[in-house]
């Protein structure tokens, strides 16, 4: 370990319980989508003091907070880095019975959110500390709506990627997870980490009548049945199994009594693909094979398929360079390469499309628990370890501070 990466680890172990007190405020106060009061005043609260330019969202309670760093630096731009995290929790009803558990009904931190905004504003103090020897500038984007709401979309339309006065040099981010891994261990991959994320929203229009004579009406359950079948065997035909593509049906609404045949049918689903020719293709073949299905029943369809986020993909370069910081910070043995991507989506996929960065993953799994038989993130029964937050915010502070070092150094 090198002396920097030592103290900056020190230094945040040493504010472990302000980040534990701050986590565990921010937890029982979860708020969803793109407007959270609460939680932007707990993050200004904790800012409050330290030298940073402010900037509030305003179609958002986004907090964009610049570090001018003091340091000399030989390159022709002042290094720009860009650090992550979102803020925002999910619809679900918490069960995990922690003693700081959600007092909002309905809503719980079932992500890690929560986790994350705590480290960022760790990794704020800890790197106003090392101001006058920091050669360039940091830019802490602290985001709301990232479950379905596109905050980072939101944040770029403001101005997030020009707050410094440049597009960043390099952007990070990093996320928890409450299963899989064991507690403590960090991951990543070069090039598509998670799957870009679509939506498909399905109405079937048929014609009601009563359930004994349906030769007299149009049936849309039968064939918004064979609809929902028939789109897992599409891809099995139609799509290369090495190149995957996954969707599932969450939504099948339809009718209202048993013996009544209703005037529609309804499903929704999310549409997961790993390479950008297939989530194109699927655009085009879905509605074909859905039109194609109305038709031979005699019945029209609305098919509404909906772009969201897309493919989140890791710079070789910085995601080396992050996979460098790991294991300086932490040792060789808190670091796992990911074999695969995962089927998950970020809307920080967006910074990544802009900016060359990376993406990491930290195991927050109860300390000796099985990763594998633990709650997942958005399970209501999802906990994350307290004792990763240090190392959160150390490794939020060291990627700055390393990357901002090589860029210093670079003479243009």
């Amino acid at each position: 370990m090198t002396h920097s990466a030592e103290t900056v680890l020190a230094d945040a172990h040493g504010i472990q319980d302000d980040l534990v007190r701050l986590r565990h405020r921010l937890h029982q106060e979860p708020e969803i989508g793109l407007q959270l009061p609460r939680t932007q005043k707990k993050v200004l609260e904790a800012l409050d003091g330290l030298p940073y330019e402010i900037t509030l969202g305003k179609d958002t309670t986004s907090v964009t907070a610049v570090l001018r760093g003091r340091g000399a630096y030989s390159s022709a731009d002042k290094p720009v880095v860009l650090l992550r995290g979102d803020m925002d929790a999910l619809p679900v009803q918490e069960q995990t019975g922690v003693e700081y558990t959600s007092t909002i009904d309905g809503a719980m931190h079932a992500c890690g959110h929560d986790l994350h905004t705590a480290m960022l504003a760790g990794a704020a103090a800890l790197l106003a500390d090392r101001r006058d020897r920091l050669a360039g500038d940091v830019v802490l984007m602290f985001q709301p709506g990232e479950e379905g709401f596109d905050g980072a979309g939101v944040m770029i339309r403001e101005g997030v990627l020009e707050a410094a006065g440049r597009t960043p040099d390099a952007a990070y981010g990093l996320h928890v997870m409450s299963a899989l891994a064991p507690n403590g261990l960090l991951s990543t991959r070069p090039g598509t980490l998670m799957s870009a994320s679509d939506g498909l929203s399905v109405t079937v229009h048929g014609a009601g009548g009563h359930g004994s004579a349906p030769h007299l009406a149009k049936d849309p359950i039968t064939a918004a049945a064979e609809m929902v079948t028939a789109l897992q065997v599409m891809i099995t035909r139609q799509f290369n199994m090495f190149d995957p593509v996954v969707v599932t049906v969450g939504v099948l609404r339809a009718g209202t009594k048993r013996n009544v045949i209703p005037e529609s049918a309804v499903f929704e689903a999310t549409v997961r693909t790993f390479s950008d020719a297939n989530r194109e293709k699927m655009q085009q073949v879905v509605p074909r094979l859905l039109e194609g299905i109305a038709a031979a029943h005699g019945l029209e369809v609305s098919v509404n398929y909906s772009t969201e986020y897309p493919l989140t993909v890791t710079d070789n370069d910085e995601t080396v360079r992050a996979e460098s910081v790991i294991e300086d910070l932490f040792g060789s043995q808190r670091y796992s390469r990911m074999a695969q991507p995962l089927s998950g989506s970020e809307d920080f996929s967006r910074i990544l499309a802009a900016v060359p960065g990376s993406f990491v993953f930290l195991s927050a799994a109860t300390p000796g628990s099985d990763p594998l038989q633990s709650a997942y993130n958005h399970s209501p029964y999802a906990t994350f370890d307290d004792n990763v937050l240090g190392d959160g915010a150390a490794l939020y502070t060291q990627l700055a501070l390393a990357r901002i070092a090589e860029l210093a150094a670079v003479v243009h």
